[in-house]
């Protein structure tokens, strides 16, 4: 892999400072409060706020109301009596919607195989989840998270909440927010795609090795798309750590791929050495553990700045720009500070 040359590219040196410089604080609760005026409004921009969470990342009492913003269940230009508003019309909705449920429940069972086929491999997936910690601290409600997940299949459509219906919509808007992203099935394919020609461009060396005794490597990465890489990390609070700097779109869109570039890239110098194939190459990933998720951002930071020295991306921090190559890296959209709430 090309090595970076930081005194020729401002970001490059901006990334170089955010891996070697230790992370301040995460933004705690009197922070988050500061950032509002006497009418709940937000006084800071969106711009900095996301940029904050990215270098440091939020303190777990802030993410209940941070991720309501991050997600789009709040807007950012919401007042304090809005988002008061909005939370008691979501309530309310979210009943209607169990009303709904309890009347249709008996009916789904009986005329639709998919319904049932559907319920079973939620309660088979959520029985495999871990419900503690290491010291027995309670992680997932699971029967809550499975009346969650059903109604949300019914409806069409991180449980770090107390209310059930703010539960619902943020499972809602995180769906919306990741579509093209990295949770469950949705545009896992683009992901892989935009992954393997990254690979293709910043390293030729190893994408030839994967085209070969490795061919299929990088569709087999489909599950670190699919669980968000929390499988790879050495806590939940790193998966959390990531998942938010996912949802605000900084330092660019599909930061996800950069992510899971990073991670191959610990991996690379032992499958060329010992020339795996593609079964050791997974085995290899799959031993990827106890990972720190800041350790892996700085990492993913650090291929942005390269992809903007190298032409791919402009300078102003927008992932939107197509590439040289036969795809672009990332899918051409609105950049996110231009995005809707």
């Amino acid at each position: 892999m090309t090595t970076l040359s930081p005194e020729n590219s401002l970001s490059a040196r901006w990334s170089a400072s955010f891996i070697l410089v230790k992370r301040k604080p995460p933004i705690d609760k009197t922070e988050w409060d500061a950032f509002f005026d006497e009418n709940g409004l937000l006084a800071k921009s969106r711009d900095s706020i996301c940029v904050n969470i990215l270098e440091r990342g939020l303190h777990p009492f802030v993410r209940t109301e941070a991720w309501k913003f991050l997600t789009g269940y709040y807007s950012w230009q919401s007042s304090q009596d809005e988002r008061l508003t909005v939370d008691s019309a979501r309530r309310k909705n979210y009943e209607a919607l169990c009303e709904m449920y309890e009347k249709i429940q008996a009916l789904l069972e009986n005329l639709h195989r998919d319904f049932m086929e559907t319920r079973k491999k939620i309660a088979y997936d959520i029985q495999k989840l871990h419900d503690k910690d290491h010291l027995g601290n309670v992680l997932i409600d699971k029967k809550r998270l499975e009346k969650i997940l059903l109604l949300s299949y019914v409806c069409n459509t991180q449980l770090m909440v107390e209310h059930d219906h703010e539960t619902f919509w943020l499972f809602q808007f995180f769906l919306q927010k990741t579509e093209h992203s990295c949770v469950i099935n949705i545009g896992v394919g683009k992901n892989l795609d935009m992954l393997n020609d990254l690979i293709d461009f910043l390293d030729p060396v190893f994408a030839e090795h994967l085209r070969g005794k490795g061919a299929g490597t990088v569709r087999s990465l489909c599950p670190w798309f699919c669980f968000c890489f929390q499988r790879a990390f050495k806590s939940f609070e790193d998966v959390w750590r990531l998942w938010e700097v996912l949802l605000t779109g900084k330092p660019c869109r599909n930061f996800q791929v950069l992510v899971a570039y990073s991670m191959l890239q610990m991996v690379r110098e032992q499958v060329l050495q010992e020339s795996m194939t593609r079964d050791d190459i997974i085995l290899a990933c799959n031993n990827l553990i106890d990972l720190d998720a800041d350790v892996l951002i700085s990492a993913a930071c650090l291929i942005y700045a390269e992809l903007i020295q190298r032409g791919l991306l402009p300078p102003q921090g927008d992932c939107t720009a197509r590439g040289h190559g036969p795809r672009p890296w990332f899918p051409v959209s609105l950049p996110v500070d231009q995005a809707q709430d």
